[in-house]
């Protein structure tokens, strides 16, 4: 049977996180004049941050912490890094995060002219998230994109996320798919790529980050704009 189904992740993958959640910190960050109160540098802190949270995402993805868990500590254990223990400062940053990132929506290089293509090749296009419910819809909208898709699942649906096959199983049912008939995109290796495979379901790793990763069944792209050169 031939691929009718796309499933794409939406962060790092079409919707910019990294690029949109280092200007939104910056924005807090400068409101809440933290340099001035603290002497901390934002880079400095964005880099602690980052690792921090890079981390906390690998745990939730594997099943090892809650989704409660990861948003009570992503700030507060950067905060602690630089020796500041403040619940309340750390739960403000979170909220704020949370409101205003989707005030900064940098697609990926490539998205627009990408989902068009395919969707004018007649592709039923869909995104299978593991972010957070309450703003990956958001996120779709706010950025112009949401028009190209069918549907728009998130992992917070069913509290599993990818690389569990039960998720994968969601979304296809919710789309009328089926393994056969479907393919996963996305930029993380494990999550998106291995979770497909185990599955069943072949994918295309967005090895955007070069993260080098390799399989004899995957096809590996740089970039977006290298997909019309596969589908």
């Amino acid at each position: 049977m031939t691929i009718q189904h796309l499933f794409f992740d939406l962060d790092n993958t079409l919707w910019d996180h990294r690029k949109n959640a280092y200007l939104t910190l910056k924005d807090i960050f400068e409101k809440e004049n933290i340099n001035a109160l603290y002497g901390i540098d934002f880079e400095d802190f964005h880099r602690e941050y980052f690792t921090i949270n890079e981390n906390l995402w690998a745990q939730i993805r594997d099943g090892e912490i809650t989704k409660e868990y990861l948003r009570k500590h992503r700030f507060y254990d950067s905060f602690l890094f630089f020796g500041i223990d403040d619940i309340n400062l750390s739960t403000s940053f979170e909220n704020q995060f949370l409101d205003e990132i989707i005030g900064h929506n940098e697609l990926v290089t490539g998205t627009i002219e990408t989902l068009t293509y395919l969707k004018n090749k007649g592709y039923e296009l869909h995104i299978l998230s593991n972010g957070f419910q309450e703003v990956t819809h958001r996120k779709c909208q706010m950025s112009g994109i949401a028009f190209f898709f069918s549907t728009i699942t998130s992992a917070d649906e069913i509290s599993i996320r990818k690389p569990q096959a039960e998720i994968f199983q969601y979304a296809l049912h919710k789309s009328d798919a089926t393994i056969a008939n479907s393919m996963m995109i996305g930029d993380d290796w494990i999550a998106d790529i291995e979770g497909a495979l185990a599955f069943g379901m072949p994918a295309i790793f967005l090895d955007c980050f070069n993260d080098g990763y390799h399989a004899e069944n995957v096809k590996t792209v740089q970039s977006l704009l290298e997909i019309k050169n596969i589908l």
